[in-house]
């Protein structure tokens, strides 16, 4: 996209759990038609049960779009959230835009559990979205997971360590994509705390030096690396011979 993008954010307040199968046609196969008859730059539109965003080359678009979606949603007594639908500039000219009217840093939204920020590479500079870990649902997962090793506290360590190994290895095949390393080392920090905190409320005279739990962790706690490619990297097709595939 050559000029501004903008990043329209919009989930449906309250849709029927049997209505979730024709959300295909109240939305996807509308918005198809919209941008071929209305849009006069790109669209962009990805959605996951009823969350969606929708990315526009041109502001424009993106208000008459919210507009036409409105209409279209009440002709099936739905409505956007009010609170979770947005029109906020994003993408690789939005910093210097929003620096130019004075606006600070662009915005941020949260989609898929994820936090997606603009940001540059560092190997060349070049415009990059960031995806971080949503600190909502971090701490959520930490709350549950400090919950139950209180509760199971007095079974035996090898037990909790291996259900616990499998839970912060679950959550690192979701979130561990590149750039969200830090994060994900918070919540890996924060887990041995919490784990260590439970084995030492065992008893009164319970005592567990940091020396001697590291062996604890090193055998039960998986380590923190990305394992998820780059989007360019994971979507790339290789275009040999007679393929017209590009």
């Amino acid at each position: 996209m050559n000029n501004a993008s903008f990043t329209l954010l919009e989930q449906d307040a309250a849709v029927r759990p049997g209505f979730l199968s024709t959300y295909h046609y109240v939305l996807d196969l509308w918005a198809q038609q919209w941008r071929q008859r209305h849009a006069t730059g790109d669209v962009i539109l990805v959605r996951y049960a009823d969350d969606s965003v929708v990315g526009f080359q041109y502001e424009g678009d993106a208000k008459r779009f919210l507009a036409a979606l409105r209409e279209r949603l009440a002709k099936f007594k739905l409505k956007l959230h009010p609170d979770k639908t947005r029109l906020i500039r994003f993408g690789r000219f939005a910093a210097q835009q929003r620096q130019e009217r004075g606006a600070g840093k662009p915005e941020t939204f949260d989609f898929l559990g994820f936090t997606h920020c603009c940001g540059t590479a560092r190997s060349n500079g070049q415009f990059k979205i960031i995806r971080l870990t949503s600190k909502k649902r971090m701490r959520a997962s930490l709350t549950r997971i400090r919950q139950t090793l209180m509760r199971r506290r007095h079974e035996p360590v090898p037990v909790v360590g291996r259900w616990l190994r499998r839970v912060i290895q679950g959550y690192f095949n979701y979130h561990a994509v590149p750039g969200n390393l830090r994060r994900l080392s918070g919540f890996l920090y924060a887990v041995r705390r919490s784990w260590r905190h439970a084995l030492m409320r065992r008893s009164q005279r319970h005592r567990l030096p940091w020396s001697r739990f590291g062996r604890v962790i090193s055998k039960y706690l998986p380590p923190c690396k990305v394992l998820h490619p780059h989007p360019s990297e994971r979507f790339y097709v290789n275009t040999f011979g007679r393929s017209r595939m590009q």
